[in-house]
């Protein structure tokens, strides 16, 4: 049973009619080693490692990806609650509004978030609210075939001002 939806799920590519809208996201595909850095209320700042994992799913229809942080291994049992990961988005491109749609839920965090994504410039920038009604924003940047920056950022006066959350350095594992 597993095989087959894992099967199901999974394909080898993009979708033909992606066309350039693929890489914005297939570039990722495969599996990265991340150093987490979350930054604290207080101004202090806390690191553990994670890996993240890209896909086409779907028919080529759209990337899901997998955060795991801490990564998975006998350190990862050691992490309080708060500072574990498990989440996966689905990025799926709409022609329609010339964006990419993103859902995101963590069920180990139990955060949830809708996004749009689109390309600024060489970055990658995703923005929504979260739960609270704050706006979110998600960034790829410094993007490398084998390194980029992500950053989590929230703004309690709609974007206004921003406070990072979160970065993630990812360097490429596999290209597979």
């Amino acid at each position: 049973m597993r095989a087959a939806f894992l099967e199901a799920l999974r394909a080898d590519g993009p979708a033909p009619e992606s066309g350039e809208n693929a890489e914005l996201y297939g570039r990722f595909v495969g599996a990265w080693d991340l150093a987490v850095t979350r930054f604290l209320e207080d101004g202090s700042t806390r690191t553990q490692p994670g890996e993240w994992h890209f896909a086409w799913v779907l028919e080529g229809r759209a990337i899901q990806d997998v955060w795991i942080v801490p990564g998975r291994g006998p350190a990862s049992d050691a992490a309080p609650a708060s500072e574990r990961y498990y989440g996966t988005p689905l990025r799926i491109w709409d022609p329609r509004i010339d964006a990419w749609r993103i859902q995101y839920a963590d069920p180990a965090s139990h955060t949830y978030s809708s996004m749009i994504g689109r390309a600024e410039g060489c970055d990658i920038i995703q923005t929504g609210r979260n739960e609270a009604g704050d706006a979110i924003r998600w960034s790829f940047r410094d993007i490398q075939a084998e390194s980029f920056l992500w950053r989590g950022e929230v703004s309690t006066d709609d974007g206004r001002s921003w406070r990072t959350h979160i970065e993630f350095t990812a360097k490429r594992r596999t290209t597979a």
